[in-house]
């Protein structure tokens, strides 16, 4: 059957018409993006994407949302998006509806995709565990996390809010870093570090301790310059970015008990070529004692274009074949 997969994030909405069948993604359509600041709601982004499509949209949908599905009322967490569960139906006209979040949904694509879309970054270059638990999170606008129970031939998908865990410094400069964002925020998250305005975070508070002004970039421009490696210390924040993932990354698996991790996120994906000649992968281990055992955990990066439409997609599937 045909329904209209859906992925809210901070800064983008993407849609995208797929078909399932047996509990399985068959095909997942060209997406669409549309960027949340531009349309006043879920509804009106909707009937864009309906005038784009030029048909009539089929009564199904998987939405994928940037927040906690909790309550009557969902609250994006970076988008002023406010979405009312019991009105899916009547506001965009379908009958079924799967609801998960966002990062929810990447742990169901990383469980469904082919193999070619888990690309190896750092431990032993092994499938996905049949077994146990597989850590996922993704640096975005926010940063997702979610992790996956492998058990008795079923994928149990667990969404949490592990981005808003306390971020843990773990040198002088990280202590600095640190320092100079708690005099902006009662409480510095993981997330105010690792996410895409969490470069910039940390490229301020590195010109602060050299004691320089530096011209204020925006996001998109100081990624270019952090990349290119055209800015020194632009490039200095994002190897320190890469560190940090790689600690909170390793935290989140020790945490959790992983067998695997993955690295999702449209920042992941930006950084595929970039996180195995960074420090992530030191990082990722350096957990004391317990060092060994997460240089035993696979790390991979989910290289998938559209993880978040596919996974929704899954979950339908999934839930409506039962």
């Amino acid at each position: 059957m045909e329904l209209v997969a859906v992925d809210i994030g901070g800064t983008h909405a993407r849609f995208a018409i797929a078909d399932v069948d047996h509990g399985r993604v068959r095909r997942l359509g060209d997406a669409t993006t549309l960027r949340t600041d531009t349309y006043a709601s879920l509804q009106t982004a909707w009937e864009a994407f309906g005038e784009q499509v030029g048909r009539a949209l089929p009564r199904a949908t998987a939405i994928a949302v940037a927040c906690p599905v909790i309550g009557d009322v969902l609250k994006l967490t970076n988008n002023p998006w406010i979405v009312w569960p019991e009105q899916i139906g009547d506001r965009l006209g379908v009958d079924r509806v799967t609801l998960i979040n966002d990062f929810g949904a990447v742990a169901h694509a990383v469980v469904n995709v082919e193999h070619e879309h888990l690309r190896h970054l750092c431990g032993p270059d092994l499938p996905l565990p049949k077994q146990g638990v597989i850590t996922i999170l993704g640096p975005g606008t926010g940063l997702g996390v979610a992790h996956v129970l492998r058990r008795e031939d079923r994928n149990h998908v667990i969404e949490c809010e592990g981005g808003h865990i306390d971020y843990a410094p773990l040198d002088g400069i990280e202590d600095a870093i640190l320092a100079r964002l708690r005099q902006r925020y009662r409480r510095v998250s993981v997330e105010r570090i690792v996410s895409g305005p969490g470069l910039a975070n940390i490229y301020e508070a590195l010109a602060a301790i050299e004691g320089r002004s530096v011209q204020a970039m925006d996001d998109k421009a100081l990624w270019a310059a952090a990349l290119s490696g055209e800015d020194g210390l632009a490039a200095a924040a994002l190897d320190r970015f890469c560190m940090a993932l790689g600690g909170v990354a390793g935290d989140i698996a020790l945490a959790q008990g992983a067998k695997a991790a993955i690295i999702a996120g449209g920042l992941g994906l930006r950084l595929v070529d970039v996180l195995p000649r960074s420090g992530f992968a030191s990082r990722f281990t350096a957990k004391g004692r317990f060092e060994q055992m997460m240089a035993a955990i696979p790390v991979k990066v989910i290289t998938h274009p559209q993880p978040g439409l596919f996974g929704a997609a899954a979950a339908f599937a999934e839930e409506h074949s039962r």
